[in-house]
């Protein structure tokens, strides 16, 4: 067996790992946000994530990560919406259907085209059209309006993917200048700082079990996304990029073992026709490119 082929395989198992620690991730913060409020929550994922990114950083030597950009304001557009989106997913965790509220999040194939057309100025693929309004059926039908509607939560899930989507846009915008460790450092510190406010102010402390989840759900995401980052290094997008939605099936997994949430048909079929618009979404720009 070629070395290619190796790590073709390597890769692959790296993102179902990274996968499976963000479906972790979502459990922990279910677990919590019902109790907690969703300020205190956001607070403590951004804190507790920075708190393990930095004794990684300091293994690797003072000159891999440099603070020093030229982009400021992008660094605080991504932080912006990439935090918005992490309120937003929080809040539909804490209210609905764990496989639902990740799936939603995961929309955002969905709309980065048409975001990197409106602000980057690249246009579609005539064939991104027809999978998107597939998505987005898909994406009624997990919302259920008149039959079961999921109400501000489902929106809010929506919102998560909207903004995760802006948030890939103006990674996309700043990757010409800023590697990946500064964006992640900058995000990782500015979602720290940003979310402490509005934490203190509707602060309420966690019980020591809330305390492991909270914990639990900072590092975890930290280890999916070093995995993640390892799994891309290991091999093509293009190849591995589609296992991130497998977050999806153990999003589910977890669902049912944990809170007995078994989706109806409705949601099922959705949430086959969103995997496969995203999938398609992301194939496509992916050979366009």
């Amino acid at each position: 067996m070629s070395a290619r082929a190796v790590d073709l395989r390597r890769g692959a198992m790296m993102a179902v790992a990274g996968a499976a620690a963000f479906a972790v991730v979502s459990a922990c913060i279910k677990l919590v946000g019902s109790d907690l409020p969703n300020t205190v929550v956001v607070f403590f994922r951004n804190l507790f994530a920075l708190a393990v990114l930095l004794p990684w950083l300091a293994r690797r030597g003072p000159t891999a990560v440099s603070m020093r950009t030229a982009r400021p304001g992008m660094h605080l557009l991504r932080a912006t919406t990439g935090l918005g989106a992490m309120y937003c997913f929080f809040y539909a965790l804490s209210q609905m259907p764990l496989a639902s509220a990740v799936l939603l999040n995961y929309s955002q194939p969905l709309f980065l085209p048409f975001i990197a057309w409106l602000w980057l100025g690249e246009r579609p693929a005539a064939r991104i059209f027809p999978a998107v309004i597939i998505g987005f059926i898909g994406v009624l039908l997990i919302l259920k309006p008149g039959l079961g509607w999921q109400g501000p939560a489902g929106l809010a899930g929506l919102a998560a993917g909207l903004l995760a989507a802006t948030s890939m846009a103006a990674i996309r915008r700043m990757s010409d200048t800023e590697p990946t460790v500064r964006i992640v450092m900058y995000f990782s510190v500015l979602g720290t700082l940003v979310s402490a406010v509005p934490a203190i102010v509707s602060w309420q402390t966690p019980t020591p079990a809330q305390w492991l989840a909270l914990f639990g759900a900072g590092s975890i995401a930290t280890a999916g996304q070093l995995l993640l980052t390892r799994a891309y290094s290991l091999a093509p997008a293009a190849h591995i990029g589609a296992l991130i939605y497998t977050t999806v099936l153990f999003a589910a997994l977890i669902g049912w073992a944990g809170w007995q949430e078994t989706p109806d048909l409705l949601s099922a079929l959705g949430a086959a026709a969103v995997i496969c618009a995203a999938l398609i979404v992301v194939v496509t720009r992916r050979r366009r490119s």
